[in-house]
């Protein structure tokens, strides 16, 4: 039996916010406020999200897809460790993402928030391995620049 060899990617988007690299770092410092930008979406039902926000800390996403998406009714988990941050401008997480208990992906994230004087340059570097039945490096560079843009609305506000 022949074996589906894994697909590394890596991507790297760029976001300008209007507010300082303090405000950006404390939208994933901060629990609730990532959540909300993060975790929620209306496609699916948050059954859990935690993070302890400290290297070597864990985050954890759990939800259920509703009716009239793809996988109605299954689990999406996904589960990171905090590598590294650097107050107010650098996070770096290592995660997996399972769904319907199945292992789709690895991946290597860093956020750097960079100041531009009237606001704060955010760039994402996603390194993935993606493994069967996965959505792919096409896909998950489509969901980050959703949250990215969930993210914007939020810093607007």
């Amino acid at each position: 039996m022949s074996q589906t060899p894994v697909v590394h990617n890596t991507f790297v988007l760029e976001r300008s916010y209007p507010k300082p690299p303090e405000a950006v770092f404390a939208a994933f410092s901060d629990a609730d406020k990532k959540r909300r930008w993060f975790a929620e979406g209306a496609g699916h039902d948050v059954e859990e999200y935690s993070s302890e926000f400290r290297e070597g800390g864990v985050e954890r996403l759990r939800y259920r897809f509703k009716e009239g998406t793809p996988f109605p009714g299954v689990i999406l988990n996904a589960d990171g460790t905090y590598q590294n941050i650097v107050e107010g401008s650098r996070i770096v997480t290592s995660s997996t993402m399972s769904i319907g208990g199945r292992c789709i992906s690895a991946t290597l994230v860093t956020i750097e928030l960079l100041s531009t004087g009237g606001g704060t340059k955010l760039v994402c570097t996603h390194q993935g391995a993606y493994f069967e039945g996965s959505d792919g490096p096409q896909m998950r560079e489509m969901g980050w620049k959703k949250l990215f843009d969930k993210l914007s609305d939020a810093m607007t506000k």
